[in-house]
């Protein structure tokens, strides 16, 4: 519960903008409801968006507040929805090309709770053409440029300080060590392709989203 007194903040002036009104229950409600319309966004999200509000604009007179008390009723009314806010982030970090652990640093970083990330995070079918997708945006392993991708560098140190570089930069985007050690190792795309249909069959007989 949070309660206040009439903001006379000065920023107003020194800005040369007046300043806004001090929030009520309805302006904060008003601003909730407008936040969860336009953005995808998850309860703890919308609970800091609210509390900076409060901060910039302070409450009127004589208000109280409840803000995740009002969360939840936006929660409840499906308004924020933690786990659609995880599918969907989790599907479209994977489209781009990004690993397991990028996308639990993403989802824990919007305040998705423990196990709501473990639920949506890849599965192994959708991991290793996530890595496929990164390699292939950065030229790495078959898609390489330079003498990185076809074995036979003409110059060893180059070739190692490359292929160093390439397995930080997988590694960076949340690729298992794995995945990425196959990939800058294997002879062509179609190796690759092999290694994708191994576990193609297995992960679309599990009903997976990511596969959608």
């Amino acid at each position: 519960m949070v309660s206040g007194k009439a903001n006379s903040s000065s920023r107003g002036s020194r800005t040369g903008r007046r300043a806004r009104a001090p929030l009520d229950e309805a302006a904060l409600g008003d601003l909730a409801l407008a936040y969860a319309a336009r953005f995808a966004t998850t309860a703890a999200r919308l609970e800091a968006y609210l509390a900076r509000k409060i901060a910039e604009r302070g409450l009127a007179e004589g208000a109280k507040v409840d803000v995740p008390a009002l969360v939840e009723r936006l929660v409840a009314l499906g308004y924020v929805d933690d786990a659609a806010f995880a599918r969907m982030r989790a599907r479209a970090l994977v489209q781009r090309g990004y690993g397991a652990r990028r996308i639990a640093a993403a989802l824990h970083h919007a305040g998705v709770a423990a196990p709501l990330r473990a639920a949506h995070s890849p599965g192994e079918a959708a991991a290793r053409r996530a890595a496929v997708v990164m390699a292939k945006k950065r030229r790495l392993g078959p898609w390489a440029s330079s003498a990185l991708g076809d074995g036979s560098p003409s110059d060893p140190a180059r070739a190692r300080a490359a292929r160093e570089k390439a397995v930080a930069a997988m590694l960076r985007a949340g690729h298992h060590p794995d995945h990425v050690r196959f990939i800058l190792a294997a002879s062509g795309e179609e190796e690759v392709a092999a290694w994708l249909g191994e576990v193609a069959q297995e992960e679309e007989g599990m009903g997976k989203a990511w596969l959608a």
